[in-house]
């Protein structure tokens, strides 16, 4: 991994190389997708146990795309007015006494509300990773370190439903969050030992309930901005529409073994790796603008042909799984490209911006997996819809409101 030019490192405000910041922060970040890849695979397991339906249990994914996105809103402004570490630090420890109360749940409504705190705490990590990485890293020089960060945490998400299938066939669901109880302390004490503070005094925001609701209104009045913030929430809306209806169609429809789901997951992010790993390369050569239009010019197509082929059922399991593939290993092109864009707007409320987009991006795809378990599953097309749905709304999303003319 290409250290940055000394211009651009992050060693004046953390203890770390750069090399090792990014692990670091692409281990925080990496934290939420495997509170929700690695008990994907338990998801008919947590339904029999808790003597609930697959849709019911599905539900879980939701909650916690909910929760991941209310929690968001307040972390902004928090970590532009006190500081980035005091909000990482306060969300791990969150994060942590819910993943004990995730272990402990005996019921599905106590499973829900546990997994909506867990992912209120995890939150917090997400929204300020951006905003760290904005304080140390121009435009450009931002959205090469925000892939090297990318590119680290996709390696959760690649490993995290290997070992929940193992877990799940092999031991019990609830280890699962143990588990994730004692990878969040740990990155606490790495993080409170190595990581100094990178928000500079003198851009401190204050805190004023007043003046953080005219921050979240310049965002949202912004039309460019808007037109970034939208093409990357509904394109990760794709992804979760595609986490919560997947477990049913690879392991109840096509009868993939539990232990077996990682390995056709983990599949969509090898090529999410290859692709942020070029976007990483060739960036600062030919600008996040063209990337991001690149990225969106494969999304409607993936999405258009899992449509036929769910509807068509040409292909059985791998006429899915090859689209899917194709669109899920792209978000992460149009995901980084697009906070650059964002950011760029506003360097100076780097936090609610990045705040902002998040909140938008989980509640829109907690809203999705809903709609996608509105009904009893029953064959792929539903989840097919949804993912297509969501790269095409990504696409005109930018088009109209951020695209040159």
């Amino acid at each position: 991994m290409p250290h940055p030019s000394s211009s651009q490192t992050a060693t004046p405000r953390a203890a770390l190389s750069p090399r090792l910041l990014f692990i670091l922060l692409g281990a925080l970040a990496g934290l939420t997708p495997l509170a929700v890849d690695m008990y994907l695979p338990a998801i008919p397991a947590i339904a029999r146990d808790l003597a609930t339906s697959i849709d019911g249990a599905q539900l879980t994914i939701s909650a916690f795309l909910g929760g991941f996105a209310i929690g968001q809103l307040f972390y902004g402004p928090i970590a532009d007015s006190f500081g980035r570490k005091p909000v990482i630090l306060a969300g791990l420890l969150m994060f942590a006494i819910a993943s004990v109360g995730c272990a402990l749940a005996d019921t599905l409504p106590e499973l829900l509300a546990w997994r909506m705190l867990q992912a209120a705490g995890g939150a917090a990590g997400s929204v300020v990773v951006n905003a760290l990485l904005r304080d140390l890293f121009e435009k450009d020089a931002f959205s090469r370190a925000m892939s090297f960060v990318i590119l680290v945490m996709t390696l959760a998400p690649l490993v995290a439903p290997v070992v929940g299938g193992y877990i799940s066939a092999h031991s019990h669901w609830r280890v699962i969050f143990w588990l994730l109880m004692g990878i969040s302390l740990l990155i606490c004490l790495i993080i409170q030992w190595k990581i100094r503070e990178t928000l500079k005094p003198e851009h401190k925001q204050p805190l004023r309930l007043g003046q953080v609701l005219r921050n979240y209104w310049r965002v949202l009045s912004h039309r460019g901005a808007m037109g970034y913030v939208l093409c990357g929430a509904f394109s990760s809306s794709g992804m979760f529409a595609f986490l919560s209806a997947s477990p049913y169609v690879y392991i109840e429809y096509f009868h993939v073994p539990t232990e077996h789901y990682g390995w056709l997951f983990g599949l969509n992010i090898l090529l999410m790796m290859a692709v942020t790993f070029v976007n990483s390369r060739v960036v600062k050569g030919i600008g996040s603008e063209r990337m991001l239009q690149y990225g969106l010019a494969i999304l409607p197509c993936a999405g258009a042909l899992l449509i036929y082929n769910a509807w068509s059922q040409s292909g059985g399991l791998w006429g899915i799984v090859i689209p899917v593939v194709l669109f899920v290993g792209h978000i992460s092109l149009v995901g980084a490209n697009a906070m650059t864009g964002l950011l760029g707007h506003f360097p100076q409320a780097a936090g609610t911006a990045s705040a902002l987009a998040g909140t938008l991006r989980f509640g829109i795809g907690a809203c999705v997996g809903i709609l996608v378990n509105l009904n009893p599953p029953s064959s792929p097309l539903p989840m097919a819809i949804a993912i297509a749905s969501c790269g095409l709304a990504s696409a005109v999303s930018y088009w109209l409101l951020a695209g040159k003319r």
